[in-house]
C-alpha cells in the first residue's frame, strides 16, 4: 500500500495519541521521540510491502501462460503468493472475504 508522507506521518500522530492515551502503556522516552520511532516502522513495513508485493508481480509475470492484471486468475495468484509470502516472513495472513 502507498501512502503519502502526509498520510503517514498522520497516522504516527495518531498512533502515538493512543499510546499516550493508553494507562497501560508508560513513555520512557519523551512523546516526539515516540513518534518519530514510530513514523520510522511504518516507513520500513511499507517498503518491505512493496518489496513483497514486487516479488509478487514477478512471479506471477514469470508464468508460462500470460496472466492479464485484473482477471480473476490473476487476483487468485496475487492473493496465494501474497498468503506464502506473509507465512515466510511469520506474519499470519487472514484473507479479505
Amino acid at each position: 500500500m502507498r501512502l503519502t508522507r502526509e498520510k503517514t506521518i498522520r497516522l504516527s500522530h495518531i498512533i502515538t495519541d493512543v499510546l499516550v492515551s493508553s494507562e497501560e502503556v508508560e513513555f520512557v522516552e519523551d512523546r516526539d521521540t515516540i513518534r518519530q520511532k514510530t513514523l520510522q516502522i511504518i516507513q520500513e513495513l511499507l517498503k518491505e510491502e512493496e518489496a513483497v508485493e514486487a516479488e509478487i508481480r514477478k512471479k506471477i509475470t514469470s508464468q508460462k501462460k500470460e496472466v492479464l492484471e485484473g482477471s480473476e486468475e490473476w487476483d487468485l495468484l496475487y492473493r496465494k503468493y501474497y498468503a506464502e509470502e506473509m507465512r515466510r516472513m511469520g506474519i499470519a495472513h487472514v484473507p479479505n472475504s
